[in-house]
């Protein structure tokens, strides 16, 4: 089967890489083009775009790289005709993949969407597009398969994936040796993986790490920001690793990391987190007029429909809020047992860890 990959952003590169694995297995004759990064390459697919070149966030940011959107579309619809394949595998990234499915749809090629557009937060108009052009949906969080039930699509969920990664990693014992780290706790600083993210929200995190005695601040950096994070870093006692952040999360006591798929990997590895958000003021104000019946905006709470983890958006997140989280997480024993807790229910409602290895073999076997 030749199979089309469509991923934008890195969370998607990391689940698309451990699917292209698995469709290797279950497909003899498989051959993937995709659209992703390092991830997706390590795992044999040919990628064509990269998308550390695609991951515009908000509205605002959008709109001023319009033309890049629409060279990318073009440059898309016809690099998939091209190469004709049996079916287009859209991975999240929804603003512009609901577009290639319209595409895909006129031209008849099979459209298969692989983690769901967060319809049931917002833009929930577009479930009457997926509805129109996605021919099978596979969803991986547990609350979706019911939210689509509502609308009569029977969708596809096996877990989350983000199990198959932290399952089956080896975490490096030398970690601490590796990066001149001494016996001190540990405490993770992640980000996010886009500059813009980094640029809002590394200043205010490491601000408050300065305010903390008796632990090391480490980042789970992004090799292409590298310089980016130097020129925050310069005046704070930090170290910055890169291609390591599991191997970090396994060594940490506590986290701050920016809201996102982050959210939910320090909670797979047991580790304590205050969330933080903060984007562009009018983007942001558009996404709250646009968000219905959501009350939280990570993944561990979303889950869990309650408050597990302390969330600070925009204006909340700040020095001052960020390190009373911290310490609360730091100093409270009754509070550390009471997340520990919740991670360990969430954990159950997330599959066993062959997500990509089940989805494959759907893939497979609805192609036959």
């Amino acid at each position: 089967m030749k199979y089309y990959i469509i991923s934008g952003e890195a969370s998607g590169d990391l689940h698309a890489s451990n699917l292209v694995k698995q469709l290797f297995v279950v497909d003899d004759h498989a051959h993937v083009r995709a659209w992703g990064g390092d991830l997706l390459r390590e795992q044999g697919a040919d990628v064509i775009k990269d998308y550390k070149d695609l991951a515009f966030m908000g509205f605002v940011e959008v709109a001023m790289n319009i033309r890049t959107v629409l060279n990318n579309l073009k440059f898309c619809r016809k690099d998939i005709i091209d190469y004709n394949p049996d079916v287009v595998i859209l991975v999240d990234y929804p603003g512009f993949n609901l577009r290639i499915a319209k595409f895909l749809h006129k031209q008849q090629i099979k459209v298969f969407y692989y983690i769901s557009p967060q319809v049931w937060a917002w833009h929930r108009s577009r479930i009457k597009s997926i509805k129109k052009y996605v021919n099978e949906m596979f969803v991986i969080l547990p609350f979706e398969k019911d939210f689509y039930a509502k609308y009569h699509m029977n969708v596809h969920y096996c877990g989350h994936p983000l199990w198959d990664a932290i399952k089956n990693i080896t975490v490096a014992n030398d970690f601490r040796a590796k990066n001149n780290l001494d016996d001190r706790m540990i405490i993770a600083i992640l980000p996010g993986s886009r500059k813009q993210e980094i640029q809002r929200m590394l200043p205010t995190m490491l601000e408050a790490s300065s305010k903390i005695d008796g632990y090391q601040f480490v980042i789970a950096g992004v090799e292409h920001h590298r310089d980016l994070y130097a020129s925050f870093t310069k005046h704070f006692n930090v170290k910055v690793v890169f291609h390591q952040t599991y191997d970090l999360l396994a060594n940490s006591y506590a986290a701050i990391v920016t809201s996102g798929t982050a959210t939910l990997e320090t909670a797979l590895f047991n580790v304590p987190e205050v969330v933080c958000y903060r984007g562009n003021y009018i983007s942001y104000c558009i996404a709250r007029n646009l968000i219905k019946g959501i009350n939280y905006i990570s993944l561990v709470n979303l889950i869990a429909d309650k408050e597990v983890v302390k969330e600070l958006i925009q204006q909340q997140m700040n020095s001052e809020t960020v390190l009373h989280e911290i310490q609360l997480i730091l100093g409270d024993t009754l509070r550390r047992q009471q997340i520990m807790e919740n991670y360990h229910a969430i954990q159950q409602l997330l599959g066993n860890g062959n997500t990509s290895k089940q989805i494959a073999e759907q893939i497979y076997q609805l192609l036959q």
